[in-house]
C-alpha cells in the first residue's frame, strides 16, 4: 500500500458522517453539541494555561499568542478556534467532515475572526509539509479509524517543541454509563450512536500511543462533570470519564 493510502486511512467515514448531519447546530448552547459548550470553558482553561506554560506567555497581556500557529484538527463549527483566534494566534481549523466548514466561516466572519478552516485531514496537512506550534486534538482520537497513525500524523505536524493537548474517554464500566447511556439516551444531549464504548481509550494506553508517535506526555488533567452545580472543572486525580492530556515535541 502507497503513502498516501496510508495517510488517508484513519479517517472513519461512519464517524464523519454522524458529524455531519450535525454541523448546523454547531454554534446552539442548547443543541445537540450543549455538552461540548457546557465543558469548553473548562476546556479552554487547561489549553490557555499550557500554552502559556509552554510558550512563556502571560494571559494577562492583549493577543498572549501572538506568533504562534495553532492547528484545530476536528474543529467542528470553531468552538475552539475563535477563542484561539481572539488570543491572537494564527489558527487553522481543519476537520473531515466537508458540511463543518461552512458553518465555521460564516461564524467566524460573524465574529469578525479571520480564520484560515480547511475540509482535510491530519495526514494530508502532515504530507503538505503544515509545521504548527500547537496541535489542539480535542475529542477526535476516539473517532478515527487507526489512532497510532493519526497521532503520528499529529506529531509530524508539530514543529519541534511543539505542544499537542489531546483530550478524550476512558474506557470503563463508569465512562459507559456517563457519555454513552447518561448523555446519548438519559439526558439526550447527543444523538444516540455518537460515540463506540469500544473505541474509548484509557488514559495508560493514550499514554502509551502518544509515546509510540514519538511526543513525550507531560501532564494529564480529568474533567470532571458536577450534576449538582451543573458544570465541568479539572481534577489531578479524577480521570475516569472524560479526561486532557498534554505532550510536547522534543526539540
Amino acid at each position: 500500500m502507497n503513502t498516501a493510502e496510508n495517510r488517508a486511512n484513519t479517517v472513519d467515514a461512519a464517524e464523519v458522517a454522524k458529524f455531519e448531519a450535525m454541523a448546523a447546530e454547531w454554534w446552539d448552547p442548547n443543541g445537540k453539541f450543549k455538552p461540548l459548550h457546557m465543558l469548553n470553558p473548562c476546556r479552554l482553561d487547561y489549553i490557555t494555561q499550557q500554552i502559556a506554560a509552554e510558550f512563556g506567555r502571560d494571559l494577562k497581556r492583549d493577543a498572549p499568542f501572538a506568533g504562534l500557529r495553532i492547528l484545530d484538527i476536528g474543529c467542528g463549527g470553531g468552538l475552539l478556534s475563535e477563542p484561539m483566534a481572539r488570543l491572537g494566534a494564527d489558527v487553522v481549523g481543519a476537520d473531515a467532515a466537508e458540511r463543518n466548514i461552512p458553518v465555521a466561516q460564516v461564524h467566524a466572519e460573524q465574529s469578525g475572526l479571520e480564520i484560515d478552516y480547511r475540509h482535510t485531514t491530519a495526514e494530508a496537512l502532515a504530507a503538505a509539509g503544515e509545521r504548527f506550534d500547537v496541535v489542539l486534538n480535542m475529542e477526535v482520537v476516539e473517532h478515527v479509524a487507526d489512532p497510532l497513525a493519526y497521532l503520528a500524523a499529529c506529531q509530524e505536524l508539530l514543529k519541534p517543541g511543539g505542544l499537542m493537548i489531546c483530550s478524550t474517554i476512558n474506557r470503563n464500566p463508569k465512562s459507559f454509563a456517563m457519555a454513552i447511556v447518561g448523555a446519548e439516551y438519559v439526558m439526550r444531549w447527543l444523538p444516540k450512536g455518537t460515540h463506540e464504548w469500544s473505541k474509548f481509550i484509557t488514559p495508560d494506553e493514550l499514554f502509551e500511543l502518544i509515546r509510540q508517535a514519538g511526543l513525550t506526555p507531560v501532564d494529564r488533567k480529568g474533567f470532571v462533570f458536577n450534576p449538582i452545580s451543573w458544570n465541568w472543572s479539572l481534577s489531578d486525580r479524577d480521570l475516569s470519564v472524560n479526561y486532557v492530556t498534554a505532550s510536547t515535541k522534543p526539540a
